[in-house]
């Protein structure tokens, strides 16, 4: 078991989280119900240990171009104090993960990567590192709490004593602290709620969850535990490594294609301009049940014909507006929003309509 998840494990038994082992880590699956960690999250605000994350640092005056082979958006955008979406693809453009990359100034970035991807990842890195940059796996040093709702930013900027309405989604600010060390304090989320991540050293990692449900308390703020984050993130349609997309599947076939810049060339462009160009054979879409069910990771997706189309890559009752959603790969040609098409759950055909996303 990893330090940091030993170190953490404390405070979230002390609010009685029900914990379980994920990527390594002993994490909170949840302290009360998902559904009401759902509702906190959308409506007030609550707060993530998400320290099972991967943090790399990439750094040297190659560094750009390394990571504009290795990954898929166009890193010159980026500039001091922005963060990117991206992903790292292998030879066949299959995503090898999806990430976030931190432009820390001076030829530095931080990559943050997913913890069951966080070894495959380092060796990737490490074995395509054709232009002697210095790579650094800094993830057992830091943890990360995600603080997410309409009232985070009066939390934070509270915490921190500093207006934080400047920091604008996708940006960050480093504050150095005497209570916590520096700390990178980052406008991105997994919730589509809005509200900031806070990179913080271990060792104050305990004193800084305290502080953050001390002065989130006239907020009613809440933990929340993995469980909701699922919840929180598939109402978004954001993909999740793992399930929605793989080392097997490209991003056009994710609708990840935003996040592969056109005329750059980087590991996998060939696949990604060949799929934008004649279109991918499968498709990832939303859909939302018409009847009672759950649709789950593996069931089967047919088209009103009652062939096999697809098959479910995630799926669970929407805590906010009580409906079954989920998403799954179809052929391209059977895409077309509110089609209707069947999940076959437990032996029954229920009748879906595919739906954009955000599902809410």
């Amino acid at each position: 078991m990893n330090s940091k998840a030993l170190q953490n494990e404390k405070f979230h038994l002390e609010n009685n989280a029900k914990m379980v082992p994920f990527a390594g880590y002993n994490m909170p699956m949840w302290y009360t119900s998902i559904a009401e960690e759902h509702i906190c999250v959308r409506d007030e605000v609550g707060v993530f240990d998400v320290s099972h994350m991967g943090e790399f640092f990439v750094s040297g005056e190659n560094s750009k171009k390394f990571l504009q082979m290795v990954t898929t958006n166009d890193i010159n955008k980026l500039e001091q104090g922005k963060v990117q979406y991206s992903s790292i693809l292998n030879r066949s453009g299959g995503i090898i993960d999806d990430l976030l990359v931190y432009d820390m100034g001076s030829n530095k970035y931080m990559l943050v990567v997913n913890a069951s991807n966080m070894e495959k990842d380092f060796l990737w890195l490490n074995e395509n590192n054709y232009y002697n940059v210095e790579i650094k796996n800094h993830s057992d040093q830091i943890s990360l709490f995600a603080v997410q709702g309409p009232n985070a930013e009066k939390v934070c900027s509270k915490l921190f004593d500093k207006d934080l309405s400047s920091v604008k989604y996708y940006t960050f600010v480093e504050k150095d602290t005497s209570k916590y060390g520096n700390v990178v304090i980052s406008a991105t989320g997994y919730t589509g709620a809005g509200g900031f991540e806070l990179y913080v050293k271990n060792e104050f990692a305990e004193t800084l969850w305290s502080a953050i449900m001390s002065e989130g308390e006239e907020y009613n703020i809440k933990p929340i535990g993995l469980g909701a984050r699922d919840t929180l993130r598939l109402e978004m349609g954001f993909c999740l490594h793992g399930n929605d997309i793989d080392d097997s599947i490209n991003p056009i076939e994710a609708g990840l294609g935003w996040i592969c810049k056109k005329d750059i060339e980087f590991i996998g462009s060939e696949i990604v301009s060949r799929d934008r160009e004649k279109k991918p054979s499968k498709i990832l879409i939303g859909f939302t049940l018409k009847d009672k069910g759950i649709p789950r990771k593996g069931y089967k997706i047919l088209n009103s014909e009652g062939l096999l189309i697809g098959e479910v890559t995630s799926g669970s009752i929407s805590p906010y507006t009580k409906k079954a959603i989920g998403m799954g790969y179809i052929n391209y040609k059977e895409n077309k929003e509110s089609k209707s098409i069947f999940i076959e759950v437990r032996g029954k055909k229920i009748e879906a309509i595919i739906t954009k996303r955000p599902f809410i």
